[in-house]
């Protein structure tokens, strides 16, 4: 939902996201809020394009992580380089061949007879693993909250704002909810089939590729191989946006990266980005799950701030002066944000359940040492009420020393 409501703020103003989180984190403050997103844009990208390596390694043992990982990587920057319209129109169609070969699995999954349902169990291990999963899931969901304005900003302003949200809402649940469904069917063959043991050895030779190559081989042959490398391709489509949204967010870093053109960013995103994904590759799993609950604990911050000043103070769209973007003494002075972000923070680390640390409240929400994760749910209601109380307090100090 935070998605598709700012989807909404690109139609309306024409501003991109990070440019649009100056009016709630100030000139200044923005600037962490910005780095934030790079390292969201550059970890999304890796932990994608290792998943496309493992397709491609399951096809052909012979290639390499590193290999696959630089020809998808080639692909996505061969769509990037050139911006906004092609970025939109291999967006337009690039689904449809990944939807058909993810019908191709469910089907074969369906056929093969090896998924089982297990009935889950209730109690406080259960809940903190809910609530773990959840946090996980939530920050997939939410992943694309920071960029969101990026690609509606060439839409006609007059379009129904509904009308964005429902489009956006329809373009993103059903899918998060079918592929994120259909791993997560896929992923019980793993440890449910103990007489078929080609499942586990195709997720340890080669991670979710190696998995997918143990149900469809079998299967399909050599028809299973030709979708195994279009679901490798399909990784082109998923970092588009993370790769083409670093160079507009490189630009509200100072007025010197705004002078660099936005191809030269997207080149240099390219080859962080497959710097991580290289040495990565072989820790896939642990790195995905952190990274992934990463995002969703500074997101929800970002959400908690930025939806309560914009219903609570700015009350609503008619709140804002869209021609002030890039007038740093109009802006607010993001004193009040950055604080309610780091009681965000504290309210993450009193919630959060990670291998390497387990907050005080989680250890409520489970059973310990592993508790439930609620760093996110935490890390939103500790940042809200944190700028509830610390922007008319701002505001009150910026209108004493300096009176309109």
């Amino acid at each position: 939902m935070t998605v598709c409501f700012f989807s909404i703020f690109g139609v309306a103003f024409g501003l991109r996201q990070m440019v649009l989180s100056r009016f709630w984190f100030g000139w200044w403050g923005v600037k962490l809020i910005a780095l934030f997103n790079l390292l969201a844009c550059f970890g999304w990208a890796a932990a994608n394009i290792i998943v496309g390596a493992q397709l491609l390694h399951a096809v052909n043992p012979r290639v390499p992580g590193w290999a696959g990982i630089l020809v998808i990587a080639s692909a996505t920057l061969l769509v990037t380089f050139f911006g906004y319209r092609i970025v939109h129109v291999y967006e337009k169609w690039s689904w449809i061949p990944t939807f058909i070969v993810f019908l191709v699995v469910l089907a074969v999954l369906v056929r093969s007879g090896d998924f089982v349902q297990v009935p889950m169990g209730h109690g406080h291990a259960e809940m903190g693993a809910v609530l773990s999963f959840g946090s996980t899931v939530f920050g997939f969901g939410t992943g694309y909250t920071t960029f969101a304005a990026d690609y509606t900003v060439y839409q006609p302003s007059q379009l129904p704002r509904t009308r964005v949200f429902l489009a956006t809402w329809l373009g993103i649940l059903p899918t998060l909810l079918f592929t994120e469904m259909l791993g997560a069917a896929l992923g019980t063959t793993v440890r449910l089939n103990a007489e078929n043991n080609s499942y586990q050895q195709g997720y340890d030779d080669s991670g979710v590729g190696g998995l997918l190559g143990a149900l469809l081989f079998p299967h399909v042959g050599g028809f299973g191989k030709f979708c195994m490398v279009i679901l490798a391709l399909s990784i082109v489509a998923n970092n588009c946006p993370n790769v083409y949204s670093v160079s507009l967010t490189l630009m509200v870093l100072g007025r010197w990266t705004e002078r660099v053109p936005r191809y030269v960013w997207t080149v240099i995103a390219t080859v962080v980005y497959v710097a991580i994904a290289i040495p990565g590759y072989s820790e896939f799993e642990a790195v995905l799950h952190n990274f992934m609950t990463f995002i969703g604990y500074w997101l929800a911050i970002y959400e908690g701030i930025v939806l309560t000043d914009h219903f609570v103070f700015r009350r609503g769209f008619s709140g804002y002066v869209p021609e002030e973007y890039n007038q740093s003494d109009k802006l607010p002075r993001g004193i009040a944000a950055l604080l309610a972000f780091l009681c965000g923070v504290v309210g993450m680390v009193t919630g959060m359940s990670q291998s390497w640390y387990v907050g005080p409240i989680a250890k409520y929400a489970g059973v310990a040492p592993t508790g439930g994760d609620v760093g996110f749910e935490l890390g939103f209601a500790f940042s809200a009420v944190a700028y509830c109380i610390l922007r008319p307090l701002e505001r009150w100090v910026v209108q004493k020393v300096r009176p309109d």
